[in-house]
């Protein structure tokens, strides 16, 4: 037995590349999470969408709080082991009846990291049911390995960059992974995913928090942050990213301009690299 997944929930994990549904908080708790980026976005007058959904953990100290979530971090030591960083975070939300969706592609497209042990957290601040878009994946195409990308423009892929697999695999046996709030995933860095568009009635809001071992480094010549979330960091890849201690007041909004640039600015040059 892990310290939260069963042995049979590890052995899935990694045998299909994913492992689901978790159970991480309450859902009053998961409320108590939504109303708080809500609240941001209205008195912001914009949504945590495309091109504003990056590293929130850095501005808002409910994002910190999942992010060190107990449950979450101890089904991510089950796979992975017990020195973590959080490496990249991201905000889905898909409005009720929006055409928005994800495109198939591998987490690990344009970040560069070695080996490729990263692990994604998909945690539900609103149910994400099969008609509200949950994520649908590949089982199994973790083992595939790195498959080619090319980026396509599409104002209603949510993926920063409409990276899309251009390889053929089957999509004869793919699998929904429908999640309540409060609720998590976990999926390996190379297994082949998207979700399709809301057609539910609510919004749907996830968190993607990828974590990876202190021992991964990033491959890009430009260094980035991370934050060590759990254990000890023996191997010092990353700059160390600040946690926050206000709502994102001046210096949380002032970190996060920063490490959301030198990221944007990491991922560019191994987008050039691999398109090349």
């Amino acid at each position: 037995m892990g310290k939260k997944l069963t042995d049979a929930q590890i052995a899935h994990y990694h045998r299909e590349g994913f492992v689901y549904p978790v159970d991480a908080f309450s859902a009053d708790a998961a409320r108590r999470y939504r109303r708080a980026m809500e609240e941001f976005e209205a008195a912001q007058g914009q949504e945590l969408g495309k091109g504003h959904n990056f590293k929130p953990h850095l501005l808002f100290t409910w994002v910190d709080e999942i992010v060190h979530d107990p449950a979450v971090l101890d089904a991510v030591e089950d796979v992975i082991g017990p020195d973590i960083r959080l490496f990249h975070l991201s905000v889905w939300p898909k409005n009720a009846g929006d055409a928005a969706y994800v495109s198939w592609h591998q987490d690990a497209t344009y970040f560069g990291l070695e080996p490729s042990v990263q692990v994604t957290a998909w945690v539900a601040l609103t149910d994400a049911s099969i008609e509200a878009g949950c994520m649908e994946v590949i089982p199994g195409s973790h083992k595939f390995g790195q498959l080619h990308h090319a980026e396509y423009a599409d104002a209603k892929n949510l993926l920063s960059r409409g990276q899309t697999i251009t390889a053929e695999f089957d999509k004869n046996r793919t699998e929904f992974m429908p999640v309540h709030a409060g609720q998590f995933s976990l999926h390996h860095t190379h297994l082949i995913h998207n979700s399709r568009p809301n057609l539910s009635a609510d919004r749907r809001i996830g968190l993607g928090i990828s974590y990876i071992p202190t021992y991964a480094h990033c491959t890009a010549p430009r260094r980035v942050s991370a934050m060590l979330v759990r254990g000890t960091d023996k191997y010092g890849h990353f700059d160390d990213e600040r946690r926050p201690v206000a709502e994102a007041g001046p210096e949380e909004r002032a970190f996060h301009a920063e490490a959301v640039a030198t990221f944007r600015a990491m991922n560019a040059d191994l987008a050039g690299a691999n398109n090349r």
